[in-house]
């Protein structure tokens, strides 16, 4: 069948208010390429035995799409066409070029004010809850926390991006990126994501809590990419960054960061069989949940079951992931802190969690205290062994357990990982992680 155009018409998507014009009315036009059969990354479904996806039948995206669910797509808009033209028909939907969740109608970007309601500013937002006015025994209420609150929902349809089942998403060559959309992976199966560069997914209005911690803090939503119970998903080959607004660079109000950004990818609320493979994920603070709260353990018990391996995780402060209940085999990673970046530890150990952390390396900045690698939150066993610290072979549990004895880590996590396409020495990780790991180190077809 010869290749074709399909024009995909989006009608009119008014995000919470008709006075904003983020409308989506257009052709959007996907070009259809390639044709059945093409071999390539688009069409590649996961290796036989690679991580948890490859468990209990294995993940193959959109490879059996066909030529008229092949969709190339330039903004937001057309994105979320061809995800509504092919439903959960397997689909391959190719981003070509940069995609903006804040966005107008012909994907331009726009800014935190293009959201604002019912009077919302950042200065009068200030003024009303500064400590030395509102105090710090309660979280704000009143006319501007609900205009902070309406503002918000209008960012929030613009942001959050839903992808459904049977989907392979793959960037076009090496310059594929998404700025400033969370893609939601929710309640779906068999969903591939390769070769995209997931940057800045700002939060416009971060809510002030006096409450939170000794001091308040501010508290922002959104994540590059959230995995929320989902079965069989590959994330292969991407990088999550803040992009041009880390929050290391964010000013401070009420003398806490303002911090705009929450998680880079988390995968919660009973996601299962996930495998995240070469990927890139840096310069962020809370980086990776792997189950996101304590009491969730009806949802996440049994599940959670996740790989990471042969990814960079480089200038991050801390969940590298933070588990909870989950089997999770995190192995040939390389963990990277330079001089000056915040550090506060890699792997989190979390309720019920059962982390085996092995044959990874790391790369330290002489001033971060080994023994703070690992994180204790609850009281749970892990496996962690052949796992170097710049360059020398180091046990993580007795290390951590000698230097932060009132955090004492019980070694065993009660399985044995299985689904392991290949184990390379610790030694030969970052070499091999830099050479391959992230976007654009795998070309498209």
């Amino acid at each position: 069948m010869p290749a074709r155009m399909r024009h995909l018409r989006a009608t009119a998507v008014v995000l919470g208010t008709a006075s904003l014009a983020l409308a989506v009315s257009l052709p959007a036009q996907a070009t259809v390429h390639p044709a059945h059969g093409t071999k390539g990354i688009e069409r590649a479904v996961l290796p036989a035995g690679d991580g948890w996806a490859a468990a209990e039948g294995s993940t193959r995206g959109g490879a059996d799409a066909t030529p008229d669910h092949v969709y190339t797509v330039t903004n937001r808009a057309e994105l979320i066409a061809a995800f509504e033209d092919a439903g959960d028909a397997p689909k391959i939907v190719r981003i070509a070029g940069t995609i903006h969740g804040n966005a107008d109608a012909e994907g331009k970007p726009i800014g935190c004010e293009a959201y604002q309601r019912d009077g919302y500013t950042l200065e009068k937002y200030l003024a009303a809850y500064d400590p030395a006015v509102w105090g710090m025994d309660e979280v704000p209420s009143g006319p501007l926390e609900d205009a902070r609150v309406a503002s918000a929902k209008l960012q929030a349809a613009a942001v959050d991006v839903k992808v459904p089942s049977h989907t392979t998403l793959v960037g076009v060559g090496k310059d594929a990126r998404v700025i400033g959309a969370g893609l939601q992976v929710k309640g779906v199966s068999d969903v591939i994501i390769r070769n995209i560069s997931f940057e800045d997914t700002y939060d416009c209005f971060p809510q002030w809590d006096p409450t939170d911690g000794d001091t308040g803090h501010w508290n922002s939503e959104y994540d590059n990419l959230v995995v929320h119970g989902s079965r069989h998903v590959w994330i292969d080959h991407n990088t999550f960054s803040d992009g041009d607004r880390p929050d290391a660079e964010q000013p401070r109000y009420f003398d806490e960061l303002f911090q705009q950004h929450d998680g880079l990818f988390d995968i919660v609320r009973g996601a299962d069989l996930v495998t995240v493979s070469y990927n890139v994920l840096k310069d962020h603070d809370k980086t990776m949940l792997i189950g996101n709260s304590d009491s969730a353990g009806a949802d996440d018990r049994g599940k959670l079951r996740v790989t990471l391996h042969h990814n960079l995780f480089k200038d991050v402060n801390e969940r590298a992931p933070r588990v909870r209940f989950g089997q999770v085999d995190s192995y040939n990673n390389h963990f990277v802190s330079t001089k000056g970046s915040a550090y506060g530890y890699s792997y989190g150990i979390g309720a019920e969690s059962q982390l085996v952390a092995e044959h990874n390396a790391f790369t330290l900045d002489s001033g971060v205290d080994k023994a703070t690698i690992l994180k204790k939150w609850s009281e749970s066993s892990l496996t962690a062994g052949d796992n170097y610290v710049n360059g020398r072979k180091t046990d993580l549990i007795a290390v951590h357990n000698a230097g932060v004895p009132a955090e004492h880590l019980t070694e065993g996590a009660g399985w044995k990982p299985k689904l392991r396409t290949e184990v390379d020495h610790p030694l030969v990780v970052p070499l091999l992680v830099a050479l391959k790991a992230g976007a654009g180190r795998t070309l498209i077809g």
